[in-house]
């Protein structure tokens, strides 16, 4: 540090060995006994000393001293004076620039260590870094001095050799001292910078284990959640809630209803209508039936008591639930008709009866009955057909059950026990008996037998029940309107041929019959009858017996290629 600077008048300058610190120890100048004046900082005259205190008696406390501070060290003895002159020494080397003296023995000591804390900057403010600690100033400016420490009476540590200057080109400012362990106190050092604050790689670690740990509790959390919430709807799913379910519901209505309703014709007709149970000779069955008079007259198909005969049971049960024994009035299985009675009944109501001959296609019906036992079943539907042939029965093989009848179809379901049934019309009036029903892979067959409605059923015209039904009560036997002919059933052309020989081996043209007065030979085809055409034997039959005995009928026939018109009366048979 000395190196270069002059000495005192007279005097070279001085060049020492460097220090461990970088400073040079100037050379003492020779002293002359003349007592000169001279430059440089000498060490005082010490005081004369008194004579040495007893050694047992202690030191005096020092009145400035902290109590509990640790005490200063010693200070070293005064250097010899080697010229002998009695005089003190300087401590130190003439310095003309009057530097305080660094490193060396003397009364200044290494002040103690300086914390420099760095400033904390607000949450989200930046902190701008200062210039990184050992950088020197621009060259040419000197640093900006630290406050000086404190003096103390002696020097704490030893004295060090100063370091070479080292004097290297690559970095000829850069700070080559080595960090003191011990933090003394360099009045020309630069302030370490404080180092803008960061997170320590401890605290990242700490703050990913604290997310994960959260992300962790909300998954499991979540997870708790909609297990439980799955729970907790099965249980509602399966229990029907929390409490008892009540749902809605209409109030209670009025029962009545519109007359022409299906309801209300239900209503109107059901205590009417009564079920049959037939049982005899082995055989059983089971139809309906309805009240004709309030005497105890009810109406069905002949087919429904053919299994009693003469000597079974016939069973009526009514709407209410009573059950009545009846007994047979009359049957007539050309029509399929038969009408039976109960004895001791009080309060039936007869079912109204309706004109057929005012049925309409497309009307609406209403048929009751009592299918496979099913007792009071309504079904409704229209009129499909008027006046449409059907032969039903035959199962005897003579033909002496066959019934031939120009019947009204409907889509009403019919079933087996509905025969003898009412079809109503809208007004709550019979306008037929309901009797055969047509069958998938079969032909017109009564409905006593297992096939079900496909929505072809065939009633009985009521005005035809209706003649019938009066002649079996008044007489037991209805008759047949017949015009005395034997036809060919098995002529297969268009219309209905007469034959050549009758049923007995007599003529086929009853003699003094209503056909051999109107003029009708053997060989002659009837083509139409009151202007409708016939395309058979059965339908020439079925409109025969659509009109009573003493009706005239209106006929067309072909003979010998040619076509006449003849008109007759409709003679009468006994039917059986």
């Amino acid at each position: 540090m000395n190196e270069g600077k002059p000495g005192p008048p007279g005097e070279g300058p001085t060049a020492r060995p460097e220090g461990p610190d970088g400073d040079f120890e100037l050379a003492r100048p020779d002293r002359a006994d003349t007592g000169d004046a001279h430059e440089g900082d000498y060490e005082l005259d010490r005081p004369l000393r008194a004579e040495a205190a007893p050694a047992d008696v202690p030191p005096a406390p020092d009145p400035s001293r902290t109590p509990g501070a640790p005490e200063a060290p010693a200070a070293r003895p005064a250097p010899a004076d080697p010229a002998g002159t009695g005089q003190a020494q300087p401590l130190h080397d003439p310095d003309p620039y009057s530097t305080p003296p660094y490193g060396e023995p003397g009364p200044w000591a290494p002040a103690p260590p300086v914390q420099h804390p760095a400033a904390t900057p607000a949450h989200g403010m930046a902190v701008t870094a200062p210039p990184p600690a050992g950088s020197t100033a621009p060259h040419g400016t000197a640093p900006a001095p630290a406050p000086a420490a404190p003096p103390i009476p002696a020097q704490a540590h030893p004295e060090a050799p100063a370091a070479p200057y080292a004097d290297s080109p690559a970095a000829p400012y850069a700070d080559t001292t080595a960090p003191d362990p011990w933090r003394r106190y360099d009045p020309w050092a630069v302030a370490a910078s404080a180092a803008p604050l960061q997170q320590s790689g401890h605290e990242k670690q700490r703050r990913g284990r604290t997310r994960r740990a959260l992300l962790g509790a909300v998954l499991v959390f979540g997870l708790v959640c909609g297990g439980l919430g799955g729970i907790v709807g099965a249980y509602l799913e399966r229990n029907g809630g929390v409490g008892a379910i009540e749902l809605p519901q209409a109030g209670r209505e009025s029962s009545d209803r519109d007359p022409d309703s299906v309801a209300g014709i239900a209503a109107q007709a059901l205590p009417s209508v009564v079920t049959l149970h037939v049982n005899g000779s082995g055989e059983g069955g089971t139809g309906t039936g309805f009240v004709l008079d309030t005497r105890g007259h009810i109406l069905t198909n002949d087919h429904v008591v053919a299994p009693a005969g003469d000597a079974g049971e016939i069973t009526v049960t009514f709407h209410s639930g009573d059950t009545a024994e009846a007994t047979l009035v009359g049957r007539d299985s050309g029509y399929d008709l038969a009408v039976v009675k109960v004895k001791g009944v009080r309060g039936l109501t007869p079912l109204p009866l309706g004109n057929s001959d005012n049925v309409q296609v497309g009307d609406p019906v209403v048929a009751i009955g009592a299918p496979f036992d099913l007792a009071g079943t309504v079904t409704s539907g229209i009129i499909s057909a008027k006046e449409r042939p059907i032969t039903a029965g035959g199962e005897k093989g003579d033909g002496s059950d066959v019934s031939y009848v120009d019947a009204l179809q409907t889509d009403a379901p019919i079933n087996p026990g509905n025969s003898g049934g009412p079809l109503l019309d809208s007004r709550a009036r019979a306008v037929g008996i309901n009797s055969a029903i047509r069958s998938a892979g079969s032909g017109a067959d009564r409905d006593g037998g297992q096939a079900g409605s496909i929505g072809l059923g065939f009633a009985i015209p009521i005005n035809q029940g209706k003649r019938v039904a009066e002649e079996l009560i008044d007489t037991g036997r209805a008759t047949h309107p017949v015009i005395g002919i034997t036809l060919d059933m098995n002529y297969g052309g268009d219309g209905a041929r007469v034959g050549t020989e009758g049923s007995d081996g007599g003529p086929p043209v009853t003699t003094g019959g209503p056909g051999d007065k109107a003029g009708i030979r053997a060989g002659d085809v009837i083509t139409e009858v009151d202007g409708q055409r016939v395309h058979s034997g059965e339908e020439l039959i079925v409109k025969t017996r659509a009109h009573r005995p003493g009706d005239r009928l209106e006929l067309t026939l072909e003979r010998d290629g040619e076509e006449r018109r003849i008109s007759l009366v409709l003679g009468s048979s006994e039917g059986g």
